[in-house]
């Protein structure tokens, strides 16, 4: 079966379901029988990342909301897509 194209935004990949709970939410890789939990501020930057938006927008409003540092946020927002990635969750386009 061939590999479909990397998508132009981010997306989890196809192998993964996510299911929301009242504290987040809980990603389950079907293929590795991996589970991992996001808080709801994971969530948030996990669905701004699908929906296109850029990493450094997203830490913004984690910033203004959240009153921290705006380079604080970018490392965290960083961290999280790192994770997500290299656990094979979230395909990031090429």
């Amino acid at each position: 079966m061939p590999v479909p194209p990397p998508p132009a935004v981010p997306a989890l990949d196809p192998d993964v379901s996510l299911a929301e709970t009242d504290d987040g939410a809980v990603l389950l890789h079907q293929r590795t029988g991996r589970y991992w939990q996001l808080n709801r501020t994971g969530v948030q930057v996990l669905r701004r990342l699908t929906e296109g938006w850029p990493a450094e927008r997203i830490a913004a409003e984690l910033a203004t909301r959240h009153q921290i540092d705006t380079d604080a946020a970018h490392g965290d927002v960083t961290r999280l897509i790192e994770g997500l990635t290299s656990a094979r969750l979230l395909r990031m386009p090429s």
